[in-house]
């Protein structure tokens, strides 16, 4: 018949695909249950105020459009509802595919069954298939797959949770639409069933059976499943297990898929209590917590309470005596085969010829010890017992006193049958390759004595006393010949014939009375031996490995492990060396490593920052003793010794296994690294960047210090104890605090993205080595938020002056310095140029915010404003045209200003925020450029170069459109551009920040308030144009640069009609000047001189563009006339 599986049986492959996606569906599941947005949980009060009018769960199905009205009626809950959706749609998309392939395995299983049932897989039904073995182990693990799907999303996915997802997927996707949306029957599988994993949380009523019967299933296959499990070994488990003792641990894989399975049918645990008394005599006569799925652990005592049948047969075993007797027998059996290990485990006690001779002992050593770890692992473990349940704790008080139950023997024993048990492995793998080879080398040495001998009895041969004969000769040579026939690939025949081989050379030894002669008794002997040792060697077989891999599968202890962690660390921290036992079961345990080392980093760091001093270049012979400072230098070397110790621990450790996943120790300790480093920089960052915005004078220069001092701290120790590590600590360094620095930017920058950067995608994130997320403080999200916000409040243009020439900023009131360019290079120091750059970027978002909310102020406040509107076309009437000198100039400017005065303060506001902030960006851009032309020169002459090189090239092909240009999905430009930004390499003047429409009164607006804006001015000739009153405050390079980066957001005709309306005011207020006797330059004609002045330098055009409104002479000599 052909093989079930073979890739030509339909029916084999249809099943073995069924069952390969639902173990696929649970890792999906298991694995989408730790992304689970904690806005779906609704837990705390402000999402529920926030998102409770926009998250729906199944109560939503009764009335859509009732809700959905609701939200129409509000702008804001649409606003708020379409941020949600972009910011949600891909992971609730993810969610609803695992729960859609949860419904379309069922389904594809009951069509199976169907097809199996009506013929269509030829000469195959239901009942032939399992009598098959493998369609046998197929169909069970089927259906049992099925259940573990539903209790998993039970488990991890809440009810609610699950609800409100479907209900979001429904609302914000396209594809429910489509005729092929199965949304109604996913909805009626995964509605709430009312359970909750959490401690103490009441069981609902017929749960699970429900739950599992809301997709019906044929109930023949059902019942014939439960009676194939009941029945048979379907994995014949029992050969690896021979002793009737070990019988419910080699039959506990059945047994786990036996307690899922029987709630299709719960008929059985409610009212069969024959079948369920065989159930329990045969799986759980001596045990009643289980793990049915990775480590999931369930105690029947509590799964069973509502079914009186189940309940019922269970209670032989729950009976205190057998409660009583099976703690001891472990106790006893734990004891004793803990014992043997040690022995074994003794240096030199496993030999091969040991091994080989005792296989059968040393495999029930083996069996012996995983049966006890296992009993005592799952009922003495936390999880499986329910603190509030009067019998559960006293059982499991029963366990712990006969048992005489004690974690750290139990691990220790955990850990010599790990260490027993590779070793084991690792022999027989080493003996399993060798096999063929040493067969074949005993066979030949063996042959060769015979021939040996031979030759002795012909008389050619002069050994002493040795007689010819000739019968002796033949007979040894035909031994020879038999001895080479032996065949390899037939070991049964070999083994034979080699054991008939070996009595007859000792028949030979008697008959002849050879002892006589004690050389050919050597020779016999030493070819006996080598045929015993061919009889061993052709018994090494690949079944032994497998048992081994049977008998020593730990999947049950998945999540158990955990509770072992602290025992671990604390026993590597006593032990380094310890690591060696610690395989890869418990890799997890090695983050303590990382953890001792930094504990000692830290007293390294300040041993070396506090108490040890510099050596200088030169020292005089006297001082020599001060410098030496031997006690604090031997601290650092015991230290260092410390840590090294802890690393030849680890990478005493091979490569291994863990399933299929390879493990590299060396790999594990950086990554561990890696963890603590993040760990311990993002907590100095966060707990050192917290400001008391009361503090005068600021605390933001000191903090800073202080935290450079301890991130060099960092960076020193680490480019110490590089070499003892054998990592490349550097690299790491920069590469880990880069991630940090830009993940917490990425988090702040969320705040502006209405489409935010999930955790799960962002690229600076990792599952693997997180970074930690603190509770913000304040408005910010994180450490560079409240950086940012901090410098911008002591650089606050109302209460601040910047001068321009010293790059400093001085109190209005007191004319003291608050702080200067200083303040970058101290940021650099400490966050270095990833913490200038990322700076950088939340300004650019700042500066977008301010520049839209700017527009959208522009539009209230002057668009629906009519006598506004009425003013500005009065006065668009009386200076056109542009070119023309304005008649009576003082009052037409100064009644329109007058007119329009409310709204120059919030306009004002706005101008200046953005100023600074562009200040803010010019310092940090020349921080970065002075910063890389000193330390990379190299990068800064190539990356200017190249960007002179493009930008000629683009110019080239503006001129020319043959020539070449960069194409579409070509990144060069944009690539470029983050290199030309983190070098400083740019001016953020010139930057568009906003797309922008047209706005109708745009240049006369922002000359009207420029104008309105220069009363409040002075010229001073040392400092430029100051503040007139500090009560009324205006600063001068906030608004030139607020104005500059505003327009430049537009057209460039409303710059060039901007730029004329200026010389228009000039022109007209001089000319009518010059009617006085003392003609006398106005102030406010100084400062529309010197705005034309500055915005010629900041934007680096030619002079000319400022000429071409006023008249060159009056730019030549106005300085003169002050």
């Amino acid at each position: 018949m052909l093989d079930f599986l073979a890739e030509n049986n339909l029916c084999g492959q249809a099943i073995l695909r069924i069952v390969s996606c639902g173990n696929a569906i649970i890792a999906e599941l298991l694995r989408l249950s730790e992304f689970i947005p904690a806005v779906f949980r609704l837990k705390d009060r402000a999402d529920q105020q926030k998102y409770g009018d926009i998250i729906f769960d199944f109560s939503y199905f009764k009335g859509p459009e009732l809700w959905e009205s609701k939200l129409d009626c509000k702008p804001e809950l649409q606003d708020l509802d379409e941020e949600f959706r972009e910011n949600n749609i891909e992971i609730v998309t993810r969610f609803y595919l695992a729960f859609q392939s949860v419904h379309k395995y069922i389904v594809d299983l009951n069509r199976y069954l169907d097809d199996l049932n009506e013929g269509v897989y030829i000469q195959q039904t239901l009942e032939t298939v399992l009598l098959n073995e493998d369609g046998k182990q197929l169909l069970c693990e089927a259906l049992y797959l099925y259940g573990v799907m539903l209790l998993v999303i039970d488990q991890k996915i809440e009810g609610e949770v699950r609800e409100r997802m479907l209900v979001s997927y429904y609302r914000y996707s396209a594809a429910r639409s489509s005729a092929d949306s199965n949304m109604d029957d996913i909805c009626k599988l995964l509605r709430s069933t009312g359970y909750s994993s959490q401690p103490g949380a009441k069981r609902p009523p017929n749960y699970p059976e429900s739950y599992f019967q809301r997709v019906p299933i044929n109930e023949s296959f059902i019942s014939m499943v439960i009676g194939r499990l009941r029945s048979d070994d379907i994995y014949n488990q029992v050969s690896a297990y021979p002793l009737p003792e070990h019988r419910s641990t080699a039959l506990a894989n059945q047994a786990s898929m036996l307690y899922v399975i029987l709630y299709f049918e719960p008929s059985i645990l409610h009212t069969h209590q024959a079948k369920m008394r065989e159930i329990v005599d045969k799986y759980f006569p001596d045990n009643w917590v289980i793990s049915i799925y990775m480590g999931i652990t369930v105690n029947l005592v509590d799964a069973w309470e509502p079914y009186k049948a189940a309940k019922t047969a269970l209670n032989n075993t729950l009976d205190l005596s057998n409660v009583r007797e099976q703690a001891s027998r472990y106790a006893t059996v734990s004891e004793r085969v803990h014992a043997q290990v040690q022995q074994f485990l003794k240096e030199g006690y496993l030999r091969e010829e040991m091994v080989l001779d005792n296989i059968p002992k040393l495999l029930n050593c083996l069996r012996d010890c995983n049966v006890a770890i296992r009993w005592l692992m799952l009922h003495t473990a936390d999880s499986a017992c329910d603190p509030n349940n009067k019998r559960f704790r006293q059982i499991k008080d029963q366990i712990l006193i006969d048992s005489r139950y004690n974690p750290r023997i139990l691990f220790q024993l955990l850990l010599d049958t790990a260490q027993f048990e590779f070793i084991l492995k690792e022999m027989f793998k080493q003996m399993l390759s060798e096999k063929q080879t040493k067969w074949e080398h005993y066979k030949k040495e063996g042959s060769e004595r015979m021939t040996e001998l031979a030759d002795v009895f012909s008389g050619v041969k002069p050994l002493t006393r040795v007689e010819k004969n000739e019968n002796l000769q033949a007979w040894f040579r035909e031994i020879s010949k038999q001895i080479l026939s032996l065949n390899y690939d037939d070991s049964t025949a070999a083994g034979r014939k080699t054991v008939q081989l070996m009595q007859a050379l000792e028949e030979v030894q008697e008959f002849h009375q050879l002892e006589s002669n004690l050389q050919v008794c050597q020779f016999l002997a030493d070819t006996r031996k080598f045929l015993h040792q061919m009889i061993r060697t052709i018994n090494i077989k690949e079944e032994v490995l497998i048992t081994m891999q049977i008998v020593g599968d730990l999947s049950f202890a998945w999540q158990l492990i955990d509770s072992f962690t602290s025992i671990m660390q604390e026993s590597i921290r006593v032990n380094p060396s310890m690591v060696t036992k610690l395989r890869a079961t418990f890799l997890k345990v090695l983050q303590i490593i990382p953890e001792s080392m930094f504990t000692s980093l830290l007293k390294i760091i300040k041993l070396q920052t506090h108490d040890i001093i510099e050596v200088p270049t030169r020292l005089d012979k006297d001082k020599l003793r001060d410098y030496a400072q031997l006690g604090p230098r031997y601290e650092v070397a015991k230290l260092t010794h410390a840590i090294s110790i802890f690393t030849e621990g680890i990478l005493m450790m091979k490569t291994t296994l863990v399933g299929i996943i390879k493990v590299d120790p060396k790999q594990l300790l950086e990554d561990g690294i890696r963890k603590e480093l993040v760990k311990r920089v993002a907590f100095a960052l966060h707990r050192g960047l917290i400001f008391n915005p009361r503090a005068k004078p600021s605390e933001l220069m000191p903090k800073l210090k202080e935290l450079g001092a301890t991130m060099d701290g960092f960076h020193r120790s680490f480019e110490y104890i590089q070499d003892y590590v054998n990592i490349y600590g550097l690299k790491i360094w920069q590469e880990e605090v880069s991630r940090i620095i830009n993940y917490n930017v990425e988090q702040e920058c969320n705040n502006f993205l209405r489409t935010k950067i999930q955790d799960w995608q962002s690229m600076y994130q990792s599952t693997h080595i997180p970074i930690p997320k603190f509770t913000p403080v304040d408005e910010s999200v994180t450490f560079i938020g409240r950086l940012c916000r901090e410098i911008l409040r002591i650089t606050d243009p109302k209460m601040t002056c910047h001068i321009d020439q010293l790059n400093t900023w001085y109190d209005m009131k007191t004319h003291q310095e608050v702080t200067s360019s200083r303040l970058f290079s101290e940021i650099q120091t400490t966050l270095g140029t990833f913490g200038l750059n990322g700076l950088d970027r939340l300004l650019c978002f700042m500066i977008v915010k301010e520049l839209q909310n700017f527009l959208s102020m522009f539009q209230k406040i002057i668009l629906r404003d009519r006598t506004v509107q009425d003013t500005l076309k009065n006065l668009m009437n009386a200076v056109s045209p542009l070119k023309s000198i304005v008649v009576n100039s003082n009052k037409i400017y100064f009644s329109a200003i007058a007119k329009t005065q409310k709204i120059w303060t919030a306009y004002l506001e706005a101008i200046m925020k953005v100023g600074q902030m562009q200040i803010l960006r010019q310092q940090i851009a020349n921080e970065l450029n002075y910063s890389c032309r000193f330390d990379s020169k190299h990068l800064a002459a190539a990356l200017e170069n190249l960007n002179k090189a493009l930008l000629a090239d683009i110019e080239a092909h503006y001129q020319d459109p043959s020539l070449p240009y960069p194409k579409e999905d070509n990144t060069l430009l944009y690539e470029i551009t983050a290199y030309l930004e983190a070098a400083g390499i740019h001016n953020p003047l010139n930057k568009i920040y906003i797309t922008t429409k047209r706005l109708p009164y745009f240049p006369i607006v922002n000359f009207l308030f420029l104008i309105a804006q220069l009363p409040k001015l002075q010229y001073n000739k040392n400092l430029g144009m100051v503040c007139r009153k500090p009560t009324d405050p205006v600063d001068w390079p906030p608004l030139v640069l607020g104005l500059l980066t505003l327009l430049k957001q537009f057209h460039s005709r409303y710059t060039e009609q901007f730029l004329a309306l200026i010389g228009q005011f000039i022109c007209s207020t001089v000319e009518q000047c010059t009617s006085q006797k003392i003609p006398e330059i106005p102030a406010d004609v100084v400062g529309a001189l010197l705005f034309l002045e500055d915005y010629v330098r900041y934007t680096k055009l030619p002079r000319r563009v400022a000429e071409a409104h006023v008249p060159n002479f009056i730019f030549d000599e106005f300085r003169t006339v002050l």
